[in-house]
């Protein structure tokens, strides 16, 4: 059984006595679920030093929300992943706002995929179409490009430990989610994809997320899916009873499985 995992990416959002702030108001109750559900935070680079002195002791992961694929160099504002591998445990890499804001494309995003593995970070690699893919209907051509483009090259057990996300990016931000079953048919095709390019024992082990719009209000409906694994979670992430309450319900769906 794969376990669940909910990831909260705060984007370019709290400064870092709000993060802590934040982190205070969720932590006793995300301990109580450690064991259920995985959870891992995502703040701003500036947040990461201070939550993981905050989160000692304690089974929530953190998480990167980006990071460049050199160990260093004259890259002026970019961050690698040898300075990230002592902070925390994830990396988002490939997000819709990384891809359609800074040009990053499935070629970067690998290179960045194989440089986190190789410092022992566990990426979060995402994967999802545009509106007018997804309404010419595309949308599964469109997401086996990117997943064949963003794992290409990686060995069975790189593949094992990755997380990917499935986002569509007409719902990320906007209010307008994905449904459930559309959205589970996305998964299957990312776990043909996969069993395709190394094999069914691979695919099931991979865990694969939703995200987009993702609210304690919808999130049932993607959790009983049978394919998808968990959520990342954007602006629901930033409010503590919303982001506790898609914890929970995670926790008791798949808890019941």
């Amino acid at each position: 059984m794969r376990t669940p995992i909910i990831a909260g990416n705060w984007k370019m959002n709290t400064t870092v006595d709000e993060a802590l702030d934040l982190v205070d108001e969720m932590i006793d109750d995300l301990e109580e679920m450690e064991e259920e559900v995985e959870v891992v935070l995502c703040p701003p680079f500036v947040s990461l030093a201070a939550l993981a002195d905050e989160l000692v002791g304690s089974l929530v992961f953190l998480g990167a929300q980006n990071m460049h694929y050199l160990d260093k160099g004259a890259y002026t504002g970019e961050i690698s992943p040898v300075m990230l591998a002592d902070l925390c445990d994830y990396v988002i890499l490939g997000h819709s706002e990384r891809r359609q804001y800074f040009g990053e494309t499935d070629e970067l995003v690998n290179k960045k995929v194989v440089a986190a593995l190789r410092h022992g970070l566990s990426p979060i690699v995402c994967v999802g179409e545009t509106l007018a893919q997804h309404d010419a209907g595309q949308a599964e051509a469109v997401v086996t490009s990117q997943v064949k483009g963003c794992l290409a090259g990686l060995s069975d057990a790189d593949v094992a430990g990755l997380v990917i996300a499935y986002e569509p990016v007409w719902a990320i931000g906007t209010g307008r989610a994905a449904t459930g079953a559309d959205a589970n048919a996305v998964v299957a095709t990312i776990r043909q994809t996969i069993a395709g390019l190394y094999d069914a024992a691979i695919a099931q082990v991979v865990r694969v997320q939703y995200g987009g719009s993702v609210t304690a209000a919808n999130i049932a409906e993607f959790i009983r899916q049978p394919e998808i694994d968990g959520a990342l979670v954007g602006g629901a992430s930033l409010k503590p009873e919303d982001f506790l309450g898609i914890v929970r319900q995670t926790a008791a769906i798949k808890g019941h499985e």
